[in-house]
Order: structure tokens, then sequence, then C-alpha cells
């Protein structure tokens, strides 16, 4: 709001809180991470994806990590290190829609930094538990967030000198290079790719061996030429026409689309008689999602390395025939189609011989996840931010990775580097094969969307393979039964685990229904008896939605924020 009343537009003021998310959420993400964004430009009426999702290196092959005696991509250390993506997602966002100066756009992050911010319990209890790492293998992430050796309290005053000391040298570096806007964001990009962040990335990643999952140490591949040769790209978004809705989602190099998938699925069953959060309701949705992750998992990579074949996945005929597979009992079985009769491919991960969990820190080692993973189904890695503003823009993004659990934080940055690596096979062949320069499938899945184009809703959640079920289901009580965004953001949320998780190790629990505990007894007696594996979540636990919109009769500006976990909020005047 800062950002806004000082008279910059949507695309200042996300970008601003995404820097300051970097630091005052380092257990979600960072600046060494990645982050997908959609943005609707008013001025030309015209919706984009920016995609900030950086590739492997050019090192990372299959052979390289079998000959390390490895079935998987670890989900920590270096060897899964990708570029760095947020920094040019950012600038490119910035330098194209923005129109404040850097140093505007900066100032919170570099204050929070400098002077210090309440710590969030979620961060105290991940510094905790990785604490013994810190102190004995990953030394530089011990000085940037033990105090005096010891992990802090939640609540106590947090610093980040280091990262500060980063964002303060971008700054300086692009405010020498040049008095012109555009020529500072441009300056301050290639600081981070071409400069002293890359110099510093590679020095770190190509000395000492790391400690990762695996329980041995082992060089990273990133080196600073892969950062040099790499930007940002502003890209069409993937689109589904659904009555006079424009649903916009980030490309197949994410999970994006396979909301797309579910919505054109849904759209054959009548889910306004059916009544939100009824059995059948629940059970419908619940196997949509089944049918749309099993495409994912089949046919989902780079488009720029793959040959994804997405408008066939949503096509009309293509989605009547997947449709007809939903039953009225719980699928057990993992069913990719065949779009165009081409056979589909799940390879089977592996998983690695990793060493005994005799620690809680080497235990959440096991896990590529950001959350320090607790006994219960509740979680919510990442972060999102959705930002309206009255010129009628709208912009929303989930930025992720880089979190202080994925991997040592680089000397004298102060940020750790980001483990997307790990969402890769390395079975060759498949669309998301690990390959040189090839970007690794992100869960990150921001949703935008249009109303007799003009703009009306941006939204997105925390939460890795689930992101696009829990929105799935905001969106759903907006569009089909009328809610109001604060009632959508606060209604029933379930999802299904029935596909492999994107994150090391890649599990997966077929016919498993997650519903939070507040849904009514004889709801969750009704889908247990159509074969569902129901569990019980904590009531008010899953996702965090943050959404904005436009009102389409008054053009009022709308905000609202998930209750779950009193974290998110919305804001505006």
């Amino acid at each position: 709001m800062a950002i806004l009343e000082k008279g910059g537009n949507a695309f200042d003021a996300v970008t601003a809180a995404g820097f300051v998310l970097q630091v005052v959420e380092p257990h979600y993400n960072g600046l060494g991470g990645d982050v997908s964004v959609l943005a609707y430009k008013a001025a030309d009426r015209h919706t984009t994806a920016i995609c900030g999702q950086g590739p492997m290196p050019q090192a990372a092959t299959p052979g390289h990590f079998h000959a390390l005696g490895l079935r998987q991509i670890p989900g920590s250390g270096l060897l899964p290190a990708v570029v760095p993506g947020a920094m040019s997602a950012w600038m490119r966002l910035l330098g194209e829609y923005g129109s404040l100066p850097l140093r505007d756009v900066l100032d919170a992050a570099i204050g929070y930094a400098t002077d210090g911010f309440p710590l969030l319990p979620d961060t105290a209890r991940a510094i905790q538990v990785l604490a013994p790492l810190f102190r004995t293998e990953w030394a530089e992430s011990g000085r940037t967030y033990l105090q005096g050796g010891e992990a802090p309290r939640a609540g106590a005053r947090f610093r980040n000198s280091a990262l500060a000391g980063t964002y303060q040298r971008l700054l300086r570096e692009a405010e020498t290079a040049s008095s012109d806007r555009e020529a500072q964001i441009g300056a301050a990009e290639n600081a981070f790719y071409q400069g002293f962040v890359a110099e510093a990335v590679d020095a770190f990643t190509s000395g000492a061996a790391v400690l990762d999952a695996t329980g041995r140490k082992h060089h990273g591949l990133l080196t600073g030429q892969d950062m040099a040769t790499w930007r940002a790209t502003i890209d069409a978004p993937a689109l589904l026409t659904y009555g006079n809705l424009a649903v916009h989602k980030p490309g197949p190099w994410s999970q994006g689309p396979v909301f797309l998938q579910q919505l054109a699925l849904l759209g054959g069953f009548d889910l306004r008689a059916m009544g939100l959060g009824s059995a059948e309701y629940i059970h419908t949705v619940a196997e949509c999602a089944k049918l749309a992750f099993a495409d994912r998992e089949a046919w989902y990579g780079d488009p720029a390395h793959s040959d994804v074949p997405l408008d066939t996945l949503l096509s009309p005929a293509y989605t009547a025939a997947r449709r007809e597979l939903v039953g009225s009992k719980a699928a057990m079985d993992l069913r990719p189609g065949s779009p165009g009769g081409r056979q589909p491919w799940i390879p089977v991960q592996q998983p690695d011989e990793l060493p005994p969990a005799d620690s809680e820190w080497m235990a959440q080692m096991h896990s590529g996840l950001p959350t320090i993973v607790q006994a219960t189904a509740a979680r919510g890695d990442t972060c999102t931010i959705a930002v309206a503003d009255r010129h009628g823009n709208l912009v929303v993004a989930v930025p992720s990775g880089g979190w202080l659990k994925s991997s040592p934080v680089v000397p004298g940055l102060g940020f750790s580097l980001g483990t997307r690596g790990q969402t890769m096979t390395l079975a060759e062949g498949h669309p998301n094969s690990l390959a040189p320069g090839r970007r690794p499938r992100t869960t990150l899945s921001p949703t935008l969307v249009l109303r007799d184009d003009e703009p009306y809703l941006a939204f997105g959640t925390p939460g890795g393979d689930r992101q696009d079920q829990w929105t799935l289901g905001f969106h759903l009580a907006v569009t089909e039964f009328g809610l109001d965004l604060q009632s959508a953001v606060g209604t029933l949320a379930f999802h299904t685990d029935h596909f492999p998780s994107s994150f090391t190790p890649h599990e997966s629990r077929p016919g498993v229904l997650v519903v939070e505990e507040n849904c009514d007894p004889s709801t969750v007696d009704a889908l247990r008896r159509r074969g569902h594996e129901v569990e019980l979540a904590p009531a008010f636990s899953l996702g965090k939605v943050c959404a904005v919109g436009v009102d389409p009769e008054h053009r009022f500006l709308r905000a609202a924020a998930s209750p779950r976990g009193s974290l998110a909020y919305a804001v505006g005047r």
C-alpha cells in the first residue's frame, strides 16, 4: 500500500512486496529462488506470463548423476541448483510494466534486512531444527541465521545484513551506471547475472563440496556462465475460455495448465445442483483432479525442449473423452490420457538409499519440500502476492525456491540457491527429463481471470503440488456459487495426493483424499463409501489463498486473504 500511495502501480507494488518476502519469509523463498507471474496491463488490455523459472546448468546431465550412484536428483544441497530466476523476472516486470525507480521498490526490503523484523514462528522452527546442520556443515547459513550459535526465538528482531548488503550493492551499481530508470533496472539485473552475484555463486559452487540429502558431500554444477546466458521471458499464458471467463495460467513449464484441465472437465457437470461442499461435489472435483494431474505427470515439461500437446489436452474432444472416466467410485489407478493417439509415459522415480535419519535435521533433509515436515496433512510451502490498482491493472505472483532449507547460504550474499532441479527425472525421453538448459517443471501457479474481456480476478496460494486444487476450490466458490471473495477463501478445503509429488522423493498416496476436519461427518462417511481413503486435516489448515479482483458492476477493487495460518491479509483504501 505504501508503494500504491506513493503513486506506483500494481506492478511496482507486487515487485516491492516480492523482495520483502525474500527477507521476512526465508523459509519459503529467497533472492536465489524462482517466481511465476501473471500480469494484466490495462493500458493495452493484454495478459502476459513472466517465467522466472531458471534452467538447469549446462553440466547437468543424467550421466553425471548416475556416475554419482544416484537414481534421483536430491532435494537439497548444490546438485539440484538451477539458475536463480526471481531477480530477472522481477526486473522484467518492473522494467516493462512498472513506473517507480528501483530505489523506491527496494527500499522496504533493504530496511527490513538492515533494521530487522519480528521472526515468524515457522521460520524460527525451521532454524531450530536445522541448527545442528548450520553449526557443523553449512557454516554460512549458521552465520546468517544463528545468533550467538543459537536459533533465534519467534518474535525476536532478526536481521540479514549480508542480504541487505547485496540489495544495496545492486542498487548502487544500478545508479552508478545511469540516471535513467529503465537503464538502472537493466544494470541491476546485469550486476546479478554477470557481475558480483554471479562471481560469488560461481566461486561457491566450484569450491568446497557441500553435504546434501544423500549424506555425502557434492560440488555444485551451476556456473557464472549459466547465469550470464539466461534471462526471464515474457510469454503468452495458457488460456481456457469457460463461459464468459478467460482463465489464464502459466504454460506447461509449470503445473499451471492442470487448473485449466480440471476446469474443462468440470464444465460437463452440474456443480451447482450438487451443492458446494457436498460429497458428490468433492468426489467429482477430486476425480477430475486425478485425471488432470496424471496428464501433468505424463506430458508437461519445458515446451522449448519438448513437444507438449497442450492444445490437444485442452481440446473439447479430448476433455469429453476423459470426462467419461469419472465414475461414482474413487479411482485407484493413475490414468494419463493419449492426446492425438500418443502413448503416455510416467517414469517411475526409484528412491535412493539414504543414510538413516538419526537426527531431526537429517530426516528433514530427506524431503525436498521447504516445509519442516510434521505429522499432519497441513503444509504451507511457498508465498503468494496479488495486487489490483486504480488503473485497472491486475497482477499475481507466486515466488518460491532458495529457501533456507534448500542449500547453504552463498558466502557474502545472504541467500541460498534454489533446488528446483529435484523436480526432474533422470529417465531420458520424457518432457520433464533432466537436460542441460532445460527448465524443470515448477509447481508455482498463479491464476488471472478476465470476465467479458475485463479484469476480474487474480489469485494464488502457497502449497506446492496442491496449489491448483486449493485455488480451484476458491475459483469455483466465486464463479459457480456466487460467494464473495472473502467467503470463498474461507470455504472447506480439500485435495488429493493421488499422484507423485514434484519434490524428492516423489512419493504418491493413491486414493488418499485430504479434507479439513470441519467437513460434515456425514459427508466424510459418504466419501469413504465411494472408496476414498479420507484423511482429516486440522480445520482451516489447507492453503492460504490470496485474491484481488474488480467488481464487474461497480468497478470497485476487491481483495481477500485466507484466515488459515493467521498470516495472509488483504489491505486497500
